[in-house]
């Protein structure tokens, strides 16, 4: 089961790809808040033996989020031996918490603030089976059911006022480069 939010659809591309030419039975799920945020539908069809897509708004596909599909797929029964989730951290978590309820085994791929990819800074550090991990040297692959979600979410948001203020202080700004072209 390859399961993409938003813009994660785009690694778990290669993923289910390798899934399938692998000799797996590959069913990818993709999830966009709406039908204009969906990316790589046709890639990912050509990349799976069945496709699901829905929106949080119902544009497109099924109105509701990947973990109510899933939930439909396990309530009907289908074998799932891996649910591997790359997308928004919110996503992931409640993908793990369902697949933790349902007995499945989970392989999430994380999308921390990563500044200098060495492990270093810190930025990355997550939890991991009680133990602190760097997304960048350790990871960026995890079993899901072992990430502490909640931790990470807490140290995603310690950047989001510097951004903020960046964003607003340079929206306007003109790269000098173009009026030398």
């Amino acid at each position: 089961m390859c399961i993409g939010g938003g813009i994660g659809i785009a690694p778990m591309h290669p993923i289910a790809q390798a899934m399938k030419e692998a000799g797996n039975q590959v069913i990818s799920i993709l999830g966009a808040r709406n039908q204009d945020l969906l990316i790589m539908e046709d890639e990912m069809r050509a990349a799976s033996n069945q496709l699901e897509i829905c929106t949080d708004d119902g544009s497109y596909g099924t109105k509701g989020l990947v973990t109510d599909v899933l939930n439909q797929l396990v309530a009907q029964g289908v074998k799932i031996d891996l649910v591997v989730a790359i997308g928004p951290t919110i996503m992931m978590k409640f993908v793990c918490k369902l697949a933790q309820e349902k007995g499945l085994k989970v392989l999430v791929s994380l999308n921390t603030i990563m500044v200098d990819g060495t492990g270093m800074c810190g930025g990355c550090r997550v939890t991991v089976g009680g133990k602190s991990k760097f997304v960048c040297v350790d990871g960026p692959e995890f079993d899901g059911s072992q990430v502490d979600f909640d931790e990470m979410m807490r140290r995603m948001e310690f950047y989001q006022e510097s951004e903020k203020k960046s964003y607003q202080e340079y929206k306007n700004h003109k790269c000098k480069l173009e009026d030398k072209l």
